[in-house]
């Protein structure tokens, strides 16, 4: 598996992990699936503010993306992200979703970020192990904050300090 940062000819398949998920799983919080020129803007517009858009390849084609942003914002939100993960689903359980997110976190301490934030679904127990794993932890639950598939969904919020600062850089 190639993790690489995200190019125009991936967007097709990015496209439809992003729908299979809309569609499929309370992971992404809209009812509606997307076109490739959604898409299209999105990786445009995190391009544009300097953010990271990767993919996981292998001889099967594209099997994963990942990407963080601005967590809020406000400018003194400045020094923390918010990430989001997803994997095709016949890739599942492979380690896809570790791997991006182990290359996020690199690329996050490597920008001078100090948190990283994971706003997940209460109940997707795999996701929130996952992050536990890479030494995230549940901050919060905001509960029924959110609505699909007929029900209320609740949210938890987990986060990984990238650095021991006990200050912020003055001139961040």
């Amino acid at each position: 598996m190639q993790i690489r940062d995200a190019v125009v000819a991936d967007l097709e398949t990015i496209t439809e992990i992003h729908n299979h998920a809309v569609v499929h799983t309370t992971a992404i919080w809209n009812d509606d699936a997307v076109d490739i020129d959604d898409r299209a803007a999105w990786l445009a517009d995190r391009t544009a503010g300097g953010f990271p858009v990767i993919v996981a390849a292998d001889d099967t084609g594209v099997v994963g993306y990942a990407s963080f942003g601005g967590f809020r914002p406000h400018s003194g939100f400045r020094q923390t992200v918010e990430h989001s993960v997803y994997v095709r689903g016949d890739q599942q359980g492979r380690g896809v979703g570790r791997t991006l997110m182990q290359e996020l976190i690199e690329r996050a301490r490597a920008r001078g970020v100090h948190v990283m934030v994971a706003a997940v679904e209460s109940g997707n127990v795999g996701s929130i192990r996952l992050h536990e794993k890479l030494d995230f932890h549940e901050v919060g639950r905001m509960p029924q904050v959110g609505a699909k598939f007929g029900r209320w969904l609740d949210l938890s919020l987990l986060q990984l300090i990238l650095d021991e600062r006990t200050a912020p850089d003055p001139a961040s």
